[in-house]
């Protein structure tokens, strides 16, 4: 089965403003691989998140990206940068929450674990804190039962390292 990316959109009240945030999940990993913070929810946001996520990954082709239904995803923009990487698009069925489930449960850990727990003084504060939240804790220490208690950094070496010991294998089987 090939690796399935989910991208979704969330708002996050400041004391003077809302701004919005785009996240990328890698869906074997939990990983969260791009996202990107802003003041408006203009079609260019999820585009940051997607070309972190690409700067992040390098996808091989045939990667599904899988979205909420919006605008911002069914741009031309969005979708040109996707044929671009010849990534697969996909797109959440009309008031279905459960396609982009492993988006949604992450959103409810940031909001639980950080964005309610917190407080910010301005949009900065607020960039550095899930800043520090997903590339320092959430990616590399908070584990999930669905990975066997790892972190989604952990399950990726993990699934490396396998991959690469089932491969030498394979070659020292075929060259004998």
């Amino acid at each position: 089965m090939g690796r399935r990316h989910n991208l979704t959109l969330i708002y996050i009240r400041l004391s003077c403003e809302f701004v919005y945030l785009a996240v990328m999940l890698d869906v074997f990993s939990r990983k969260v691989i791009g996202w990107a913070l802003g003041r408006t929810l203009k079609a260019q946001l999820p585009p940051c998140a997607l070309e972190r996520a690409i700067a992040n990954r390098r996808p091989p082709p045939g990667v599904v990206h899988h979205s909420d239904q919006g605008v911002q995803y069914a741009s031309r923009e969005y979708l040109q940068k996707l044929r671009d990487h010849q990534m697969l698009p996909s797109m959440s069925r009309p008031a279905n929450p459960y396609d982009n489930a492993t988006c949604e449960s992450f959103l409810k850990t940031l909001k639980r674990e950080e964005i309610n727990a917190s407080e910010y003084h301005d949009f900065e504060d607020l960039l550095k804190s899930i800043e520090e939240f997903v590339d320092r804790y959430y990616n590399r220490c908070r584990l999930h039962s669905a990975l066997d208690y790892c972190s989604p950094q952990e399950f990726e070496d993990q699934a490396q390292a396998e991959s690469r010991a089932s491969v030498g294998a394979m070659m020292t089987f075929f060259g004998r």
